[in-house]
């Protein structure tokens, strides 16, 4: 690869780093971590053991069996939530376990 001496703007650089898909997995995983406490508040997050992102289903582990039955009543409000929050359309699915 030839070296090409231009300057260039950091915000190119990173946009180019993203777009290359190289970054931009851990990224989303670090977002819909923090996503997930700020949507669904501190009591829900209280039971949230793990949250972790798979392609685009998002992987939910709770210490509540109860919680998990009351969750999986409303899982396309919360992916409708979270993406809003996200700015986009990452999770197509929840799991909960």
């Amino acid at each position: 690869m030839k070296r090409d001496n231009s300057i260039l703007r950091i915000d190119v650089i990173l946009e180019e780093v993203l777009a290359k898909g190289s970054l931009q997995k851990g990224i989303d995983e670090v977002a819909v971590k923090q996503v997930w406490q700020d949507v669904m508040g501190k009591g829900i997050a209280s039971y949230t053991d793990d949250v972790s992102l798979k392609g685009h289903t998002l992987i939910v582990k709770l210490s509540s069996s109860t919680l998990k039955e009351e969750l999986s009543y409303g899982k396309d409000k919360i992916i409708g939530m979270i993406n809003e929050v996200l700015g986009k359309d990452l999770i197509k699915s929840i799991k909960l376990i």
